[in-house]
């Protein structure tokens, strides 16, 4: 641990920063997966419903800085071939 008054608030608030990223990363992982599923199981409607939500939570997390623009376009990007794949 450090010793320092502005090293331990710093190392406080990067767990709190952590936990806050960790858990929108995690919704979007949700998201993109229920997507996936979906789309694997052949139901085409409500694959394209969450492919507009998982789209919107992926957003947020870009606009927020947890990730980066161009992953965030790269994610919705794959997620969209997927789904527009099971529907053929």
């Amino acid at each position: 641990m450090p010793q320092i008054k502005s090293s331990i608030r710093s190392v406080k608030t990067d767990a709190e920063l952590r936990a806050k990223n960790f858990a929108v990363k995690s919704s979007v992982k949700t998201a993109v997966r229920k997507t996936v599923e979906t789309a694997a199981a052949g139901k085409v409607e409500d694959a394209t419903t969450l492919l507009a939500k998982a789209a919107s939570t992926i957003d947020k997390a870009a606009s927020k800085g947890i990730l980066h623009k161009n992953a965030a376009a790269r994610k919705k990007s794959r997620l969209a071939k997927k789904v527009n794949a099971s529907a053929k």
